[in-house]
């Protein structure tokens, strides 16, 4: 089998494979994973206003539009330019799914853009005084308890920053609008699409929010080692 072909393997492998999933976890929509943490309907992340983001939140996001920008598209580009040589590009599969590729690369970019330009960024660990300091606000941890008596301990984050592994909601689901101005004691009524729960809350404290860096995809086109390269 020659080099050709099996570059040829290859690319379509790992293309499917990307089609078939996001490049990476971070671009799933974690907040549709638990109704608690649901966005609002109506709510567009890329609408006018301010995208509230921690600074590791925002460096995350920089960090993959920078990748997207300097190191993946070209390597798809080249590929693609690569593949357009092959003959008929209406039969020419590597072709098609390296177009397709780019067309969703370009749209994680633009989007990427938008919330980096409205990025407005809070630090959880500012000194705060007040309300302020013992009200949950954004980047407020808080521990709270259902009628059950069950204590669950949350971060209130930006939508871009939601992770349920590390229990960061969002501060737009029900359950971040729920808690914001909430102090120690209060009572507050979550309303989800599951249902109205009362909750308790037990605390608020501001502690650092470590957010997951972002990682190079495993999918990713300049992921692959030791593949062959057009010269």
């Amino acid at each position: 089998m020659s080099v050709i072909w099996i570059y040829h393997a290859v690319f379509l492998s790992r293309l499917s494979a990307f089609i078939a999933a996001p490049l990476d976890s971070h671009w799933k929509d974690k907040e549709m994973r638990k109704e608690l943490t649901k966005k609002s309907q109506g709510h567009d992340p890329t609408s006018r206003g301010k995208n509230y983001i921690t600074r590791s939140g925002l460096e995350r996001l920089k960090d993959e539009h920078r990748f997207l920008l300097t190191r993946e598209r070209p390597a798809v580009t080249e590929v693609v330019a690569w593949a357009a040589g092959n003959g008929d590009r209406s039969d020419n599969a590597d072709y098609r799914y390296g177009k397709r590729r780019l067309r969703q690369i370009d749209s994680r970019i633009r989007f990427l853009t938008k919330r980096i330009e409205a990025a407005e960024v809070v630090d959880p660990e500012a000194p705060r005084t007040g309300q302020a300091a013992t009200r949950a606000f954004f980047g407020a941890t808080v521990r709270y308890a259902n009628a059950a008596g069950a204590e669950r301990v949350v971060s209130i984050v930006g939508t871009d920053e939601v992770d349920l592994n590390r229990n960061h909601i969002s501060w737009m689901s029900p359950l971040g609008r729920a808690l914001i101005k909430s102090a120690a004691g209060d009572s507050v009524v979550l309303q989800s699409p599951g249902g109205t729960e009362n909750l308790t809350v037990l605390e608020v404290r501001y502690d650092p929010i470590a957010v997951e860096p972002f990682r190079e995809p495993a999918g990713s086109e300049t992921s692959a080692k030791g593949l062959p390269r057009r010269s």
